[in-house]
């Protein structure tokens, strides 16, 4: 679900913020943009954040009286285990939404439980970096404990920083990952691969690299605004026996993009699906 730019909204409600690095600085910076009750960063490498909100470098810091509707945890998954035993006491009361990747909602509902906060209500979601400018594109899972209300918050926090989606079943988060959290770098790639091309055919590397990554935005934004199928704008991109077609052509051999792309993701969800935990 996005919502309209512009469209007026209730301030988000106050959210422990637990890791404010690429991600939870993304999303912390949207939230701010659109209205955020005071609300607690724990974050060591960050000092200040916009009053009334609060920074503590350790979670022995957190504030006793501090009671927030939502926990986000958004930090390096590798030290997830270490602060979860000071969160507990807050997911006695507050759903927990992570944006960490390959932690399994079931994995840190049993880290919370033996911590002290048995029955604590994880939402998992996985972002991808253009988060960053707004522009991002996050899918979520909710187990069946999730209240309607539990999923609306998350959403509500969620679209500060792009589109939101949701997944019925776990597993196909990994899908996900390899689809959407990663597919910022297959187009990156892209760009990357086209400037070079171009320098290969003689035009002058700015330049180059100028008009690939405009080609890329700039066919994404169209993609973006119309409701016409992509295979449809690539067919109108692509005149009979014109230069694009030449290109597609190559593309399009059963053992270029068609197959290395569906490799590429599959190898990508295996992985992600390795990682889980």
């Amino acid at each position: 679900m996005s919502h309209g730019a512009g469209t007026p909204r209730d301030p988000i409600p106050p959210l422990l913020l637990v890791g404010c690095g690429q991600m939870g600085g993304a999303m912390l910076a949207g939230w701010l943009a659109e209205g955020l009750a005071p609300s607690v960063i724990l974050d060591r490498h960050r000092d200040t954040v916009p009053a009334p909100h609060r920074v503590v470098p350790l979670a022995a810091d957190l504030p006793a009286d501090f009671v927030p509707s939502l926990i986000v945890l958004a930090t390096k998954p590798q030290k997830a285990a270490a602060v979860i035993p000071d969160l507990a006491r807050f997911a006695r009361h507050a759903p927990v939404l992570s944006v960490m990747a390959g932690k399994t909602v079931g994995g840190l509902a049993d880290a919370f439980a033996a911590a002290g906060a048995p029955g604590a209500v994880v939402i998992r979601a996985m972002p991808n970096t253009p988060s960053a400018i707004g522009q991002g594109m996050t899918v979520c899972y909710a187990p069946p404990p999730a209240t309607p209300a539990q999923r609306a918050l998350c959403e509500r926090v969620l679209s500060a920083i792009g589109d939101t989606a949701w997944v019925e079943a776990e597993d196909q988060m990994d899908a996900v990952t390899a689809v959407s959290g990663s597919g910022p770098a297959y187009v990156f790639l892209l760009a990357e691969l086209m400037e070079r091309a171009g320098i290969a055919q003689g035009l002058p590397p700015a330049l180059a690299r100028r008009i690939a990554r405009r080609t890329v935005s700039g066919a994404g934004a169209l993609m973006e605004r119309t409701d016409v199928d992509a295979a449809e704008l690539r067919r109108r991109v692509t005149s009979p026996g014109g230069t694009t077609q030449q290109a597609l052509s190559v593309l399009m051999a059963a053992d270029a993009w068609p197959a290395t792309l569906d490799a590429a993701i599959h190898a990508a969800a295996l992985r992600a699906r390795e990682l889980a935990s």
